[in-house]
């Protein structure tokens, strides 16, 4: 199995939005969101993970120096414990740190243990909540923070 990272493109929108809609956790954002997020001008860094030529995740952050914001990271369900999520979480991070981001914030949702214990092994940090910021079901964001001026982090 070979696991290849990569900047999204427009022929890759259908399987994103298919992970996206079968991802309990991933945003229902419309295609123009993803569309806007690998425009020509875009502040955002959008890549896809493939895994034996299938889209098997994807991952959306935004760049606004010194602040780098994970916005969306979701894996198809065929491809979860993978390893899928640490290596897209692994290229944003790099990213944001050629992107000239000193730290990565995020949000994920309370319930989330998968998500909470990838970004515990990245390093990250509660750094507050968002009491019922997501719907359906009614849930808390818990904020976390990543440092990103220390030595690369191998997850």
């Amino acid at each position: 199995m070979s696991l290849r990272i990569r900047p999204m493109t427009i022929s890759d929108l259908d399987h994103v939005l298919a992970i996206a809609e079968t991802a309990v956790t991933a945003p229902r954002w419309p295609r123009e969101s993803y569309q806007e997020a690998i425009g020509p001008g875009s502040r955002r860094i959008a890549l896809v993970a493939e895994q034996d030529g299938l889209v098997a995740g994807f991952a959306v952050m935004s760049i606004l120096p010194p602040q780098a914001e994970l916005e969306s990271i979701a894996v198809a369900s065929r491809w979860l414990r993978h390893g899928v999520a640490t290596a897209l979480l692994q290229d944003l991070m790099e990213a944001a740190r050629w992107g000239e981001a000193t730290e990565l914030l995020l949000e994920v949702r309370a319930s989330n243990r998968a998500a909470a214990e990838l970004y515990a092994r990245a390093g990250f940090l509660e750094v507050g909540r968002r009491p019922g910021y997501y719907a359906d079901p009614v849930e808390d964001a818990v904020i976390l923070r990543l440092g990103l001026w220390k030595s690369r982090v191998q997850l």
